[in-house]
């Protein structure tokens, strides 16, 4: 008797040079085995998982979010994976992207199935910068997580230097808190803060952003009273009494001011963003 139990293609069998008889020999017990060869237990082909392959650098490509709204939902999603907030709020700000400034680009890789939409790979907002029209502010830089450390940040940090200089631009600024060392390989060095503009449109003239200002204006010091140039006051009687004596020299030394800019540590910084969290300004000229 020879027990089979089918399991196309491969077919799990008692070994028939033992064939078990009753009562079964203890000597000669059943033995199961696996059938070598051809007969080898695989899974349908049909039937198996398919693979996404990685996304090729060199098939990547750079493109403002306005121009393919049908990406706007999952460009939301994206950046709501790493900083939590109202989808509504996400797709009101990525729906304000202009060619005007503010504008928010995607780096997109070709979808495996050619009828797909690409996919969004990372994103960064660019902003115009007060009172420096060369320059633009670096915001919001997200790449996937399941690619990140592939290089695919730096493609898209190098993509938008190619945009930027390609309309004239030649500097770009940006805040990190823990990715010094990645800007630092890319060229970038601390710099000083910068203020992004949200609302500018070709229809505002360069005057009227110049005209405002930094910071406030400072006072003008004020004069300290002079004690010897007062009248000497005179008593109910007799000669004028003798002006006061002049004030003593202050006896502490104030320290010698450095020449040159502070020094600046890619450890320590004095800047810190609206909840108090430490943040390095860097800037890089392209």
């Amino acid at each position: 008797m020879e027990l089979i139990l089918s399991t196309s293609p491969a077919e799990l069998t008692l070994d028939p040079a033992c064939q078990p008889k009753l009562p079964l020999d203890s000597t000669c017990q059943p033995e199961m085995t696996f059938n070598p060869g051809p007969t080898e237990l695989t899974l349908d082909p049909e039937h198996q998982p398919e693979e996404t392959p990685a996304p090729s650098l060199a098939e990547l490509t750079l493109e403002p979010v306005h121009r393919r709204p049908e990406l706007l939902d999952a460009c939301a999603d994206l950046i709501n994976d790493q900083w939590p907030r109202s989808r509504t709020s996400r797709l009101h700000s990525l729906g304000q992207s202009s060619d005007a400034f503010p504008l928010c680009l995607m780096l997109l890789s070709p979808h495996p199935t050619l009828e797909a939409a690409p996919v969004v790979v990372g994103h960064a907002r660019l902003s115009r910068v007060l009172n420096q029209p060369q320059s633009l502010l670096v915001e919001t830089v997200v790449v996937a997580r399941a690619l990140r450390g592939r290089g695919f940040g730096r493609r898209l940090m190098e993509g938008l230097e190619v945009f930027a200089r390609a309309r004239g631009f030649r500097k770009l600024h940006l805040t990190t808190h823990d990715q010094v060392h990645f800007y630092t390989h890319l060229g970038y060095q601390l710099g000083e803060p910068v203020q992004g503009l949200v609302f500018t449109s070709r229809r505002l003239p360069a005057t009227l952003l110049n005209a405002f200002p930094t910071a406030p204006s400072p006072r003008p010091p004020r004069k300290a009273p002079n004690l010897t140039a007062q009248a000497a006051p005179r008593g109910p009687k007799g000669p004028p009494l003798p002006p006061p004596p002049p004030l003593p020299e202050c006896l502490t030394i104030s320290p010698p001011v450095p020449s040159g800019p502070p020094s600046k540590s890619l450890l320590e910084t004095q800047y810190q963003n609206v909840r108090g969290r430490p943040i390095f300004w860097m800037e890089k000229d392209i």
